[in-house]
């Protein structure tokens, strides 16, 4: 990895129902907040919201979604893959994804580069409970890990709801990620999503993007933003508020690990990947991948 500048930009979808027109003006209206993060920041990563073309909770049945969403590369990744050539930038955004049939939608992040070449996509692979096909939702979920070897260093996609599994963000660090990044449209709580950025950074010592939505979707669902940057020894280096904006911040290896703490005197002696004790893991590798569940009652969605 080298040193560059990275942004997380949130802006709205528009809240209306969904439509091929609102998906076209969510892509331009995107496209141009992407432009003027460049012109203001020089940031050679941009990273948009989950499902920024469309909003998150889309308000339509999956069959419907999926004739509205496109293949990645397709048409509705062109105009943002045209978006990376022009400005010479590595992107990802949150699309919607049509599946191999009617009414199987991916929620998929795409990474292009400065060619404009989708270097990696990557399917949400836990989806939000409410967001489930098989629970009565539009998605399908994905089944695969991914890692992007770039110019700037290798990125690991991740979307919203996986940040609270440390399983999937440890096999991403340990598949040689330096920098996760999160596309999201997070509706708990400022809190969780602070903990879980910071957590998944922390615990493999990587670059965490995260870039939350904002404003309402066409369901009326309202996201409160907060997109950050935190470095891999949890210090959240840029914090955004709840309106359409970005924040931006610098990437430096060679600062990442060099204190305990932020600012410290005190050199960072440990490595949370190198030092773990693999002999445990495998002894309980079985606990794993066993079934399990909270002891605790609590409601169904």
């Amino acid at each position: 990895m080298r040193a560059f500048t990275a942004a997380a930009v949130q802006v709205q979808a528009r809240p209306e129902p969904l439509s091929a027109h609102t998906i076209k003006l969510n892509i331009e209206h995107a496209a141009d907040h992407v432009e003027r993060c460049v012109a203001d920041t020089g940031a050679e990563l941009v990273v948009l919201p989950e499902s920024v073309t469309t909003g998150f909770t889309p308000g339509c049945p999956p069959e419907q979604l999926w004739d509205l969403v496109s293949e990645i590369p397709g048409a509705l990744s062109e105009p943002l893959q045209q978006l990376a050539r022009e400005l010479g930038i590595h992107l990802v955004w949150g699309s919607y994804e049509r599946g191999p049939e009617r009414g199987v939608v991916f929620n998929s992040a795409a990474l292009a580069g400065p060619d404009g070449q989708v270097l990696g996509t990557y399917r949400k692979t836990h989806p939000y409970c409410t967001e489930l096909r098989n629970r009565g939702g539009w998605v399908t979920a994905g089944d695969e890990v991914c890692v992007v070897e770039t110019e700037l260093g290798r990125i690991g996609i991740i979307i919203c709801f996986d940040g609270d599994y440390p399983e999937l963000s440890r096999i991403t660090a340990v598949r040689g990620a330096e920098v996760i990044v999160r596309p999201s449209a997070l509706l708990r709580s400022a809190d969780i999503w602070e903990l879980t950025n910071r957590a998944r950074a922390y615990d493999n010592h990587v670059y965490v993007v995260g870039a939350n939505c904002v404003g309402t979707d066409p369901a009326g669902v309202l996201y409160f933003g907060n997109s950050m940057i935190v470095t891999p020894i949890a210090e959240v280096v840029a914090r955004a508020a709840s309106h359409e904006c970005w924040v931006s911040a610098r990437l430096d290896p060679e600062r990442a690990m060099r204190s305990l703490t932020p600012g410290s005197s005190v050199g960072q002696a440990f490595d949370h990947l190198a030092d773990r004790n693999l002999e445990l893991v495998r002894r309980y590798a079985d606990d794993l991948t066993r079934p399990a569940r909270t002891s605790f009652p609590h409601p169904e969605p």
